[in-house]
């Protein structure tokens, strides 16, 4: 009688050590999911609101007509030529843009620390899909803003056509920071309450209620640069209203971004071992 053997393989699963590949065809893998969980969070963002979708107006419009009456009438900064009403509000979109993707993916893995301990997929996925979420709301309020365009008699011209391109880089910009304060969020839990503190002052150091160009040109024009969203905002007002363009403020804020967002990725990456243990 004859008696096979049989071999048995033993797999034994270990975390990864230092700086690790940063899979980024997994997350075409699990786009579906993607799509699930922006789907998800525009749905419990507005499922109980009493106002619904005009939260998303009414929110960049006072504040808008608060830095006219303050910054417009009051303290008279110039807006380019631009009616100063149009030219805050044209830099309030991407602001709530960036700002509210921020917080969302800011705060991301913490609020999903139940899916994240169930089941793999890319961690990286969740402050994505917070991020993207975001475009709902700046769609609505772009609205707006063509019909005060409207009203003041300012037409676009051909610069509108990189409006999609900034969208994304506004988005990037986001998810840029947020890897680094989601990631750090799931260790130390006070960067929750540090994040809209951050925002605050960081509004007031971009270009919302004043003019880019009042930042003179040589070395504090780059110092200001290194502001992500400064180029950002001026890049709006450029493409929407025909302000003055961007320039080096752009280019140095592009430089910014990719800086932080390649770091942020492999620092996301190599804390992503500990998430489900930590969270």
């Amino acid at each position: 009688m004859e008696h096979s053997n049989f071999l048995t393989a033993e797999i034994v699963i270990k975390p990864s050590r230092g700086w690790v590949p940063l899979k980024l065809d997994e997350l075409w893998q699990y786009r579906e999911l993607l799509v699930f969980l922006v789907w998800r969070d525009i749905k419990v963002r507005y499922k109980q609101a009493s106002l619904g979708v005009a939260w998303a107006v009414i929110q960049p419009l006072m504040t808008m007509v608060i830095f006219s009456v303050i910054f417009g009438e009051l303290a008279k900064l110039p807006s380019e030529g631009i009616p100063y009403p149009l030219f805050s509000y044209a830099a309030l979109l991407p602001w709530q843009l960036f700002s509210g993707a921020l917080t969302r993916s800011g705060s991301s893995l913490v609020g999903n620390a139940t899916l994240i301990t169930k089941v793999y997929f890319p961690r990286l996925i969740i402050p994505l899909s917070a991020t993207i979420g975001g475009l709902v709301d700046f769609s609505i309020s772009f609205l707006v803003l063509l019909g005060l365009m409207l009203f003041y008699g300012l037409a676009p011209t051909w610069a509108i056509l990189w409006l999609p391109l900034l969208m994304v880089f506004t988005l990037v910009t986001a998810l840029s920071v947020g890897l680094w304060l989601s990631a750090l969020n799931v260790q130390y839990r006070d960067v929750q309450h540090v994040i809209p503190f951050v925002i605050q002052a960081w509004m007031y150091a971009s270009p919302v209620a004043y003019s880019a160009e009042l930042i003179p040109s040589g070395p504090w024009r780059f110092v200001y640069g290194l502001n992500p969203v400064a180029g950002v905002i001026q890049s709006f007002r450029w493409a929407l209203l025909g302000a003055n363009p961007p320039g080096e403020l752009m280019l140095v804020s592009v430089g910014m971004v990719m800086t932080l967002l390649v770091t942020g990725l492999y620092y996301f990456r190599r804390m992503e071992k500990v998430f489900a243990d930590v969270v």
